[in-house]
C-alpha cells in the first residue's frame, strides 16, 4: 500500500487553474521530495494529500483511505510554510500542547518531547518563550511538532528554510531514521542539494509533473550531472501553460 498517492488531481482555485492532472505517490518507508520553483503547484499538492483542500477532480489517498478523512489526517504528521506556534508557551509547553491535541498518552508524551527537541537541537532553548525563537529555531519546532505523534505518514513544506547546513543536515539524517522506521515521507523543496538527498523525486512546473524517478534515474534519462540540469532540461521540453500563484 502507498503511504500517500494522487491520482489526476486538478484543481483551480478563484479564476486561476492552480494543478492539471497530477499523479504522484509516495511509498512507506522512502522520503519523496516534490521539487519546483515558487508557484509551481507544490503546496497546494501537499494540502490536498494531507486532507486541507479537495480536489476539483482526481482522488488522494494516505494509507488507503481516501481524502479529505478525518481518520486519514490522524494518520498524517503535517508542518505548513507557515509555522502554527503560540508565542507565549515555551518550546516545550508547544510541543506538549500538540501532543496532547494528537493524543499522545502523558506516559509518553516527556520522551517523545525529548527525542524531538533533540532531532532538531532545541533542548538547550526548549524553556524559552516561542516569541524570542528566531526563524529559524521555529521553523525546527514546527518540524518537531509534525512528528511528535510519530505518524506513519509525514508531509513536510519547505521545511529547512532558514536553517543552517549542519543542522540541515542533522535533520536529514533523523529523516532518514523515520523513513526506515516504516513512516513515508512528502517533502516540497526548490533546493536542488537537498532533492539530491530523496529516494525519489516529482519534478514540478506550472501546477503539472514534468518528470519523476531516483535522482539517479533522472541524472542518467537525461544524460544531465545534476538535477539542477534535469529540471532546466524538461522545462525546455514542456509546453508552457498558465499558471498562477500557487503557493
Amino acid at each position: 500500500m502507498e503511504a500517500i498517492e494522487l491520482r489526476n488531481i486538478s484543481i483551480t482555485l478563484g479564476k486561476v487553474r492552480i494543478l492539471t492532472d497530477v499523479d504522484l505517490s509516495v511509498r512507506a518507508g522512502t522520503v519523496c521530495g516534490l521539487l519546483g520553483p515558487s508557484g509551481a503547484g507544490k503546496t497546494t499538492a501537499v494540502k490536498i494529500a494531507c486532507g486541507i483542500l479537495e480536489a476539483d477532480s482526481g482522488e488522494a489517498y494516505v494509507l488507503g483511505t481516501k481524502m479529505p478523512s478525518l481518520d486519514g489526517m490522524r494518520n498524517v504528521g503535517y508542518m505548513a510554510q507557515e509555522d502554527a506556534l503560540y508565542a507565549d508557551l515555551t518550546g516545550r509547553q508547544n510541543l506538549e500542547f500538540f501532543g496532547q491535541l494528537q493524543g499522545v498518552t502523558k506516559s509518553t508524551l516527556a520522551g517523545r518531547v525529548d527525542r524531538a527537541l533533540e532531532l532538531v537541537d532545541l533542548t538547550a532553548d526548549a524553556g524559552k518563550l516561542t516569541s524570542k525563537f528566531s526563524g529559524g529555531m521555529r521553523r525546527r519546532l514546527a518540524l518537531a511538532a509534525a512528528m511528535l505523534h510519530e505518524p506513519p505518514v509525514l508531509i513536510l513544506d519547505e521545511p529547512t528554510v532558514g536553517i543552517d547546513p549542519l543542522l540541515r543536515k542533522n535533520i536529514w539524517d533523523g529523516l532518514y531514521a523515520v523513513a526506515r522506521s516504516g513512516t513515508g515521507i512528502l517533502i516540497t523543496t526548490h533546493v536542488m542539494d537537498e532533492a539530491e538527498k530523496c529516494d525519489r523525486l516529482v519534478l514540478m512546473r506550472n501546477g503539472r509533473v514534468i518528470g519523476e524517478g531516483s535522482p539517479a534515474e533522472l541524472k542518467e534519462r537525461a544524460g544531465k550531472q545534476t538535477i539542477e540540469e534535469v529540471f532546466l532540461e524538461l522545462s525546455e521540453h514542456t509546453a508552457e501553460t498558465k499558471g498562477g500563484e500557487a503557493e
